[in-house]
């Protein structure tokens, strides 16, 4: 029995830890850069992706919220002005708060849903179902 302890006990200490805060949902950051007076986001797609929401309701969300024009190229969305990347990444938070996590459960398994006129969070996982605003 000690030869079993002792193995498990090295078996253990190989392992390496957890690094991850817990949580399984942690939105990508913002990848781009500035070309002269435009500011190119690399990875819009991506993040699109990954939130599981159409790229045209996001994109609509982060030109109005951050009050600039723009518009989509490939995959890369090109900002008409030049916008530091912390407030992008805020806006899209913000995003994520409002119309991707369940505020019941907290999780991000939801998908858009749109009754007559009404934009509703239908959470798959819970089955909780919210209204958003439909107007962006």
């Amino acid at each position: 029995m000690e030869d079993y302890e002792q193995l498990l006990n090295e078996a253990y200490e190989k392992i390496k830890p957890i690094s991850s805060s817990g949580e399984r949902f942690e939105i990508p950051k913002v990848a781009g850069h500035f070309e002269g007076k435009k500011t190119i986001i690399t990875n819009f797609l991506q993040i699109a992706d990954y939130i599981r929401r159409n790229p045209e309701h996001f994109q609509k969300f982060l030109l109005r919220e951050l009050a600039v024009a723009g518009q989509k190229e490939g995959d890369r969305l090109i900002l008409n002005m030049n916008v530091p990347s912390a407030k992008i990444n805020q806006k899209i938070e913000q995003y994520v708060k409002e119309f991707v996590v369940c505020k019941s459960c907290g999780k991000p398994d939801t998908e858009l849903v749109k009754e007559d006129r009404l934009a509703f969070i239908k959470c798959l996982a819970c089955g909780a179902k919210h209204s958003v605003r439909s107007k962006i």
